[in-house]
């Protein structure tokens, strides 16, 4: 955690009068709801590439430095990630056609 953000001890709303922004009461109720909305909105991560609600599993390896530039330059060129093109390759020689 940040050091701008630190939990600190537990809140009684019932007993305590406190506020957001606006100066409504924040209440318990309203603290559900936010964190509800928050959790909507929130995308940790990247998508998933297969099936919603699924972990895409991670696969590297290592090439030498020249591919490397090589291939950020001309994927940066053509404005896609190296990711996507490797991704392409491998499924292209998993068919047999790469």
């Amino acid at each position: 955690m940040s050091q701008r953000h630190q939990v600190g001890p537990d809140v009684d709303l019932d007993a305590e009068d406190v506020r957001d922004r606006q100066g409504r009461r924040i209440t318990t109720e309203y603290s559900e709801r936010a964190a509800e909305e928050a959790l909507q909105v929130a995308r940790p991560g990247r998508p998933p590439l297969g099936a919603t609600g699924q972990a895409s599993p991670r696969v590297s390896f290592r090439v030498p430095e020249q591919t490397r530039r090589r291939a950020e330059h001309r994927t940066r060129a053509e404005g896609r990630p190296v990711s996507e093109v490797a991704r392409e390759a491998l499924e292209r020689y998993l068919e047999g056609t790469g």
